[in-house]
């Protein structure tokens, strides 16, 4: 049987949130300050806006105190930073009106005091609530105040924490393009600033986005990503949220018993339970899966518990997702006039607020009830606004129900032809839809596609440069035919100069050939398939040892590496950022397999990494080779380290480990052939230098002569300057 049924996400929207780090030294401080002063009020505030997210009761306690003791000495900036962080701690609890009358209590204080800095987070968190609540339209004037505020107080350096919240409601309204711009954008800056928390909301939310698309296995790889930095970070609702997440992807491959699995981590997290909207989220994906393995006395107990909860909170958008479920199971029961009784209610409050989503499963149970109780008209006018709603939200599996239906309908009606239409409509639309197998194989066979495609194209490449190099030798044997011809035919004069020009010709072609003859040698070398096939078995073993969170990142790492090596190869030179990105892609996926050895890569300040472009594939074949030679009986304490540095002009990478050395009997007698990379990098740089008309070269040297261990290569990259 085919899920009707919308799963519940967890919304993501970032919060100006604090780190939880200090929470013990804060309570060292706490217990020894006595006095009761601003200072005391300021420590309580802030243990409690530590504790708010992972411990709502004890925050309260704290955030009471500090808001008897602010009322006390009449401390005006303690008493609002006490309001707000309890409405933070109420939104949490998903107490939202308690939460709108502290925000508003501390908006007052800020205004009355001219405090810019709070008037800007209260706006922000106002803009949260609201997008908890699923009013998308007040969030979004929330947030705009809170960026004019930011602006106005030139702080450039929360604005991109905005740019995460407003990327929610351009996902909400279906603009998944804004969104992920947004998203990631938000995401660079908080990787740049090391801050854990906005990096786990700004991957949730870029995993949402693709999930909303259906693009499931892009969705799978950003949710292990958030999960993994939660876990690290000890976030237990970031853990939740995640497993929340990954739960309704797998329950969208229809492998039910691994989404339950999620599910029910996500419910074991006790420190979630203190959100209501979370708990009520849980309940109806649970209740979800209870509908698809038809035990409908369950379904209908979990959904009647999340529409109970979903009406305590005010929570809208769960509360319609639920009344929608309940009338499918009434539907599938045959119990008709429970199942329109609550697709009204869910239709008329997905109408209110917008939820197009859910509103196209209300327009869908609607059409479906009134087609079985032979009321057609009904059926044909709700099947209409499904069909128009599918096709402005671009919901292909909608469309789908749509024309089924109305193949149904006219074939009641005894009108053939149109029933023949739509269900060939139905057809068409059923078969762009990828079935569970696809599914479930879509990634593995869409990352072999690209790369025997890449592995023809390089072929294809290799041939036109042999007959290019054909050609060019063809064109050089008839240019001496040629002079020799104007030899016998000119004077001494014409022999000299005939001689001059035949000279010049002959050492361009040569060096043509030789360069297409190096770059066809590069072509060759370009993740070989031996390296391919190294990884997915280091995959295999990874997966046969049941390391899932591993063989998920190495894959991950893997797959992208494949992807950017394959780009930066079609083009002459690219961004030194998009080189680097290999690098350290290149880096991550051995780190995994050798964890061993660790890695270093040290960037000069001074570089505009996005404005210098370079030759690719400079870099990596030296640390290949580093990581292969150096360390062969080295257990521990094994670096690799890359430096990079432009001065006076010049652009240098140093790669160094502290392994055996160059100059070692036992290294040499592992390398008594010379790396061909190393060789053919040493070829290109010749020929590069002339091309870009600067100094380019290699050093290899044992790094025994600066009273060190190991091996120390010194390439001088010729760069370009971008000026678009």
């Amino acid at each position: 049987m085919k899920s009707y049924l919308t799963i519940s996400c967890i919304l993501v929207v970032q919060f100006l949130y604090a780190q939880n780090s200090k929470i013990d030294s804060l309570k060292v401080v706490l217990a020894n300050h006595k006095a009761k002063d601003t200072t005391r009020v300021n420590l309580l505030n802030q243990l409690a806006f530590l504790h708010y997210r992972n411990d709502p009761p004890q925050a309260i306690k704290y955030v009471q105190n500090a808001l008897k003791l602010a009322k006390e000495i009449r401390s005006e900036s303690g008493e609002a930073r006490s309001h707000y962080v309890y409405g933070a701690i109420n939104m949490e609890m998903s107490n939202y009106t308690e939460a709108i009358q502290n925000y508003d209590k501390a908006i007052a204080i800020y205004k009355r005091n001219k405090d810019l800095k709070g008037l800007e987070k209260s706006n922000n968190a106002m803009g949260v609530l609201y997008s908890y609540k699923g009013d998308f339209a007040q969030s979004l004037k929330y947030y705009e105040e809170a960026i004019k505020i930011a602006e106005k107080s030139k702080d450039r350096k929360s604005i991109h924490k905005y740019l995460n919240n407003i990327g929610v409601i351009y996902s909400h309204y279906g603009q998944y393009d804004k969104a992920l711009k947004n998203y990631k954008e938000a995401y660079e800056v908080n990787k740049k600033n090391k801050d854990s928390l906005g990096m786990i909301n700004n991957l949730n939310s870029i995993a949402n986005a693709y999930y909303e698309q259906g693009i499931y296995p892009l969705s799978l790889e950003f949710h292990n990503k958030s999960l993994l930095i939660a876990k690290k970070s000890k976030d237990s609702i970031g853990i939740f949220q995640s497993y929340n997440n990954l739960g309704n992807i797998y329950r969208m491959k229809n492998d039910n018993d691994k989404a339950l699995y999620y599910y029910n981590l996500a419910s074991d997290i006790e420190s979630a339970g203190y959100n209501v909207k979370n708990v009520t989220a849980i309940k109806n994906n649970v209740a979800g899966i209870y509908f698809e393995k038809e035990e409908y006395k369950k379904a209908i107990t979990t959904y009647t518990e999340s529409i109970k909860l979903s009406k305590e909170i005010g929570d809208d958008l769960n509360l319609a997702t639920a009344l929608n479920g309940l009338g499918f199971v009434y539907f599938e029961t045959k119990q008709y006039s429970n199942a329109l009784t609550y697709f009204e209610q869910a239709k008329n409050i997905n109408f209110e607020n917008d939820f197009s989503y859910e509103l196209l499963d209300s327009y869908h149970g609607l059409a479906d009830t009134y087609l079985s109780l032979n009321k057609s008209d009904l059926a044909l006018d709700y099947t209409k606004k499904l069909v128009d709603l599918a096709n402005k939200n671009q919901s292909l599996y909608h469309s789908k129900i749509a024309y089924g239906i109305f193949s149904k309908i006219y074939k009641n009606k005894g009108d053939y032809k149109k029933a023949f239409e739509n269900h060939e409509m139905f057809k068409k639309i059923s078969d762009s839809i990828l079935n569970e197998e696809n599914i479930k194989k879509i990634a593995g066979i869409e990352y072999e596609y690209k790369y025997k495609k890449e592995l023809d194209n390089a072929a294809l490449r290799e041939t036109k440069l042999t007959k290019t190099v054909e050609t060019t030798s063809l064109d050089l044997e008839k240019s001496r035919r040629n002079l020799l011809l104007g030899i016998i035919t000119f004077l001494v004069v014409a022999m000299a100069l005939g001689s001059i020009i035949f000279y010049l010709k002959l050492r361009n072609s040569k060096a043509k050939t030789q360069n297409i003859i190096t770059e066809q040698k590069l072509l060759r070398t370009q993740m070989t398939p031996h390296f391919i096939f190294n990884s997915l078995s280091v995959l295999q073993g990874m997966i046969l040892n049941k390391e899932e969170a591993k063989s998920v990142t190495y894959l991950s790492k893997f797959s992208k590496l494949l992807r950017i090596t394959l780009e930066n190869s079609r083009d002459k030179t690219v961004l030194l950022s998009k080189e680097l990105e290999a690098v350290e892609n290149y880096l991550s996926l051995q780190h995994i397999e050798k964890e061993a050895i660790e890695f270093k890569l040290n960037i000069d300040n001074s570089i505009d990494v996005n404005i210098i472009k370079v030759p690719p594939m400079l870099i990596q074949p030296f640390v290949e080779n580093a990581i292969e030679h150096a360390f062969k009986n080295q257990k521990e304490n094994n670096l690799i380290e890359i430096n990079i540095n432009l001065v006076d002009n010049k652009l240098t990478c140093v790669i160094l480990d502290n392994g055996m050395g160059i100059d070692s009997s036992e290294r040499n007698a592992n390398q008594n052939k010379k790396s061909l990379a190393t060789k053919i990098t040493s070829e290109r740089l010749q020929y590069l230098s002339k091309d870009f008309k600067m100094d380019a070269s290699i050093s290899i040297e044992d790094r025994s002569k600066f009273n060190d261990q190991g091996t120390k290569v010194t390439l001088l990259i010729p760069y370009k300057i971008n000026k678009n």
